[in-house]
């Protein structure tokens, strides 16, 4: 290796005495030059497994880097006293050499060391002690994944001693050649290198280069697909290729910041925009659906989340197209969700189904839709940012009967500071305006406000259980509740009204056994007519469920149970046996605690006397005990 360096001896040395300063300074590093030069490229040092930049020899290494600097000052010296000195024609063949040697070693650390100069293992290595990384420790540690390179940190054992000396004599070796005059033969390897490194990366993390036809024509299914690869893509990349390889670039050539932004920059431009012009593509498909809109918030979210970091590992001027993409597909993701958003508002508005639910459950829609809101304020921050510029505009009036406290939320821009919050409460209002008129095909009255209950209940609970209650504030949630009652009270009174009015509003008042008998007979028919009518009807919610049979049982159990002791002789047994009392206090108890969940198969009314003829298995029971009314 080293015989084809050397083509020619160093001139005869002059006498001692003719021999100028600058001409024994230039002499004598020739002299250590050669030797090093001849030791590290003979046929027996390209068998050996030993390098120049080694734990065996660094101290040999270091002592030819400052020899290769001497030289190169000690031939400025020279020329200034003798330009025309032999010496200097043999000493600048030299110092090609020593370029070329180190230029050969510079290539195999960079090779050698690849598994300690991996991305992930440099930024780890540097989070806390490069001069790059104190500049982004604030935007780093902010974010939610400061821990990953915390957990990560038993990888810098990867660095004590021996090849973690990598980056150290890397750095020697790029100065040494960019003060001698070599840095475009050492910045052309130091591309190679890592360019083939970062392509390969980017491969691994599976992210391909399309262009926007490859991307609209790609079903949705491949497309999503494409997503979840890009979403565990991107961190990594952000975080850990393209974080590596400036922490990299900045400590190998400290000594220049030119050569740190232009080798960075063409190491990494390439790949960093096929990975942030993807979402781009992406949000540009025809067919952008309101299920579609998680994933293109996943990928909203993802990027903001990283811009930070991704600005300032791109500060450069030359990265501006990065930085600029970014900005770009932010900005295209945010028009595609604001146009998902709009299709969803008009789904609902376009909604036309009028089949009544059995039951007077709860709607799809208002499954659906809440279901829909309560993962879309999961995403709140970012959907702040999409929606903050974005205005309201209410097509049409809504009807009176939505509007909570007096139609305080005629215009919900007047209620919310919050964009998202006005959005959201807009279509939740919109939504209730569709299941109002949904409650207008049952026949039954009660069963339109039990309807009514039980949607508004299903909303309320949706938005209590979620960030939605963040959004919407604790007064929006009490003003709803108040109206879910309000509902109740009218399902109660239009349901049992009649039984409850055949009750005497002071039951310990005598009266005569015939009259007893005449009420006890009306109520029987009154209370088996409203009961048979109710035993499809459902009330999905716990805990509504629960407090509407506790009011209807304190109403109808109290009352009876008193009059039930004050005439009790208007429930004996007369003329034939005929019981003349079908439902005794116990009786009703049981009868309400099996209504309310649905066709139950068993929920006919009997027709003879006995207690707890009504009460189905699993159901919840209600009872009276010292005149208050409890569950089971």
């Amino acid at each position: 290796m080293g015989k084809h360096l050397f083509r020619s001896s160093p001139p005869p040395e002059k006498p001692t005495a003719h021999l100028s300063l600058a001409e024994s300074a230039v002499q004598e590093c020739m002299s250590n030059i050669n030797t090093v030069i001849s030791k590290w490229t003979s046929p027996a040092a390209s068998s050996s497994d030993d390098f120049l930049f080694s734990t065996n020899s660094r101290r040999e290494a270091e002592e030819f880097v400052t020899a290769v600097r001497h030289l190169q000052s000690t031939m400025h010296r020279l020329v200034s006293v003798n330009p025309s000195s032999e010496k200097l024609i043999y000493a600048q063949n030299l110092m090609q050499s020593a370029m070329k040697l180190l230029e050969s070693e510079f290539h195999r650390v960079l090779k050698a060391n690849r598994e300690y100069l991996d991305p992930e293992c440099v930024s780890v290595r540097s989070y806390r002690s490069s001069r790059f990384s104190t500049s982004t420790t604030t935007s780093v540690s902010d974010s939610e994944d400061e821990s990953s390179y915390e957990e990560n940190a038993d990888e810098e054992h990867r660095f004590s001693g021996g090849d973690s000396d990598a980056m150290d004599d890397l750095k020697m070796i790029a100065d040494c050649m960019i003060s001698t005059g070599y840095a475009k033969e050492c910045v052309r390897v130091y591309k190679t290198v890592r360019k083939s490194i970062v392509d390969e990366t980017l491969h691994n993390l599976q992210m391909e280069r399309f262009n926007l036809h490859q991307v609209q024509k790609m079903d949705w299914e491949i497309l999503e697909s494409k997503i979840k690869t890009w979403l565990k893509a991107v961190k990594l990349a952000v975080r850990k290729l393209f974080f590596g390889e400036r922490i990299l670039a900045d400590h190998v050539f400290s000594s220049s910041g030119l050569i740190v932004e232009s080798s960075f920059t063409e190491i990494t431009q390439e790949g960093a925009l096929i990975l942030f012009t993807f979402p781009e593509y992406a949000s540009k498909i025809k067919k952008l659906t309101p299920e579609k809109m998680f994933r293109f918030l996943d990928m909203y979210e993802a990027l903001a989340n990283l811009y930070v970091e991704i600005e300032s590992i791109f500060y450069f001027e030359s990265a501006a197209a990065v930085r600029s993409q970014v900005i770009n597909s932010l900005a295209r993701l945010g028009d595609a969700t604001r146009l998902m958003m709009t299709d969803f508002e008009s789904a609902i508005q376009k909604e036309t189904s009028k089949t009544p639910i059995i039951g007077g459950g709860v709607h799809p829609l208002t499954r659906y839709v809440m279901n829909y809101l309560s993962f879309l304020a999961d995403y709140s921050d970012s959907i702040a940012a999409i929606f903050e510029n974005w205005k309201l505009s209410v097509p049409t009036p809504l009807p009176d009967s939505l509007y909570i406290s007096g139609g305080d939320e005629a215009n919900p821009e007047d209620l919310y500071s919050s964009p998202v919050s006005v959005r959201i409460a807009w279509v939740i209002l919109l939504t209730l305006c569709k299941i109002d008129g949904k409650a207008q095909p049952y026949k039954d009255v009660a069963l339109s406000y039990l309807f009514l209950a039980n949607n508004l209940q299903y909303v309320v609970v949706k938005v209590r259980s979620s960030t939605l209650k963040v959004l919407l504030g604790d007064d929006w949630v009490f003003r709803h509740e108040e109206k879910v009652k309000l509902y109740a009270d009218k399902f109660e009174k239009l349901a049992w009204g009649k039984v409850l009015d055949l009750l005497p509003e002071i039951p310990t008042d005598e009266i005569s056994p015939e009259e007893a008998k005449v009420l006890v007979a009306r109520f029987n028919d009154e209370f088996e007519t409203s009961y048979r009518k109710q035993t499809s009807w459902v009330i999905p919610d716990p805990k509504l469920r629960d407090q509407i049979k506790i009011t209807l049982s304190q109403k109808l159990m109290l009352v009876c149970t008193e009059f039930y002791r004050m005439n009790r002789f208007a429930y004996g047994m007369v003329g034939d046996n005929e019981a003349i009392s079908r439902y005794t206090p116990e009786d009703i108890g049981n009868y309400l605690s099996d209504l309310y969940f649905g066709s139950r198969g068993s929920g006919s009314v009997s027709t003879a006397g006995g207690s707890g003829s009504g009460s189905g298995s699993g159901t919840v029971r209600v009872k009276l005990v010292a005149d208050v009314v409890v569950i089971e």
